[in-house]
């Protein structure tokens, strides 16, 4: 047996649904439950390397800033 949503299943059957179907539909929706956990997880995944990549902007432009900083103090004292 495929895995199901025994609730719901239990529901259907409570409802009047026959046995088949109700299993079917049940076992229909734990699949999408799985691939919805599925993409949850991905898309956490994506939301941890985004902020990395943020952290990493920012330090690389803190440091861009900083070096300007430097050379255009340092370039004051050209004649």
């Amino acid at each position: 047996m495929a895995l199901m949503l025994s609730k719901t299943y239990e529901a259907l059957i409570a409802a009047g649904a026959p046995e088949d179907k109700a299993r079917e539909a049940a076992e229909e929706l734990a699949g999408y439950e799985n691939r919805l956990a599925s993409i949850d997880n991905r898309l956490s995944n994506v939301e941890g390397k985004l902020t990395v990549i943020i952290w990493a902007m920012g330090i690389d432009a803190a440091a861009t800033i900083a070096i300007l900083g430097v050379l255009l103090r340092a370039g004051r004292g050209l004649p």
